[in-house]
């Protein structure tokens, strides 16, 4: 939609095919329905929170900055706001507003729109000549393929793309979830439905060595756990690693500080067993998790725990470990990972190296970020090098 919308402001005739009866049905449902439209950061920012060829992207991110997608939103209808992280979100809260303003746009510049699956490229001495779709041929000079990954196929992101590109001999990267839940050991359903927030996250690998820390949010499920910390983490799962998270659940006390509150908790329920004289600091729900690998018993009063079993539950509370055991299926991943390799395409122009007049923009290519708003920025970004690459109408 932004790709079409900017091709029309060159002038250009556009046509936008879409296999959906509707358009942005992803779009509708990233942010829980908000719509997470970007972050309100520097590009600079932005590429930091990419972990996968964030380099390819320095260009169109410099080009088309998240300044400027919020500009062209509130410019075009859909007041934003700005909240925790620097996520922008519309005023609405309503991601169809979103969708609404690229539509407006669309119809006020002239974009043709179908309903229609394309099937293949059609190409004449290595350029882009035709294209194929499940009702017949669409001659064309100029192509932008933005059809999305392999993560909710119900929203349309079915792999066509991968498909289309791969049979113009391009390479596919394996499309695999990230932004994805992980499964976990079983401790963490005895605490299904539990929030953490200001919580610090370390991604251990096979060795021992943290490749990724975050802090912030995170939610046990009963496969495992889910929340930012937890989809931002799966962004740097290897297949065939064995990994462990590795959480701090008070970190903002060092060790002194946290045995000291907990000396100050059990003098003030003295009598009161442990499952309660820990009330004040963690949630209900953790607490016989927390005794448990502690080695103490619930009932025991608060009064008689040793200097070791204190020591114990410090150890607990500021590296409380989760054996991760693997990720949800793709199909229920926020982005993929993968896709067409970066290094065929043009930095700058979003052009095929392979193909002429064949462009690429969004999740098909093998870029992707943390959650904030980053992947849809990537979106705009490459939309916007992309159409601004086209070439002019030749009538």
């Amino acid at each position: 939609m932004f790709a079409s919308i900017l091709a029309a402001e060159r002038g250009l005739r556009v046509l936008l095919l879409e296999r959906n009866d509707r358009l942005g049905k992803k779009l509708a449902i990233t942010g829980k329905g908000r719509c997470n439209v970007t972050n309100a950061c520097t590009a600079e920012e932005v590429i930091k929170n990419i972990p996968r060829n964030p380099r390819f992207l320095y260009s169109s991110l410099s080009a088309f900055p998240p300044e400027r997608t919020m500009a062209f939103f509130e410019e075009n209808g859909c007041p934003l706001k700005i909240e925790r992280g620097n996520r922008v979100f519309p005023t609405s809260d309503r991601s169809s507003d979103v969708i609404a303003a690229l539509e407006r746009k669309m119809r006020a510049l002239g974009v043709q729109r179908r309903q229609e699956r394309v099937t293949e490229l059609f190409t004449q001495e290595g350029h882009i000549a035709a294209v194929k779709t499940e009702n017949g041929l669409i001659s064309c000079a100029q192509v932008i393929l933005c059809t999305g990954g392999a993560s909710y196929p119900l929203t349309g992101s079915t792999g066509d793309g991968y498909r289309i590109a791969q049979a113009l001999g391009h390479s596919i990267v394996q499309p695999v979830g990230s932004l994805v839940p992980l499964t976990a050991e079983e401790d963490c359903a005895k605490m299904q439905g539990l929030s953490l927030r200001n919580t610090e996250l370390k991604l251990l690998d096979g060795k021992g060595k943290t490749v990724y820390r975050d802090f912030g949010e995170l939610l046990f499920t009963h496969f495992g756990i889910s929340g930012p910390m937890a989809l931002s983490a799966s962004a740097h799962w290897k297949d065939g690693e064995q990994y462990t998270v590795l959480l701090d659940l008070k970190p903002a006390l060092d060790e002194a500080k946290l045995d000291a509150r907990f000396l100050r908790d059990f003098e003030k329920y003295a009598n009161r067993s442990m499952e309660n004289a820990l009330a004040d600091l963690f949630p209900h729900s953790m607490i016989p998790v927390l005794l448990s690998r502690a080695g103490i018993d619930p009932s025991q009063r608060a009064n008689t725990l040793t200097k070791p079993q204190r020591r114990a539950l410090l150890e607990q509370t500021k590296r409380f470990s989760i054996r991760i055991l693997g990720k949800r299926p793709v199909e229920e991943a926020i982005i993929t990972r993968g896709g067409v390799s970066a290094r065929e395409i043009d930095p700058k122009t979003m052009q095929s190296k392979l193909i002429g007049g064949l462009f690429f923009a969004g999740e098909i290519i093998d870029c992707d970020a943390y959650t904030g708003g980053f992947n849809l920025q990537i979106a705009w970004s490459t939309a916007y090098a992309a159409a601004n690459a086209l070439l002019p109408a030749v009538e």
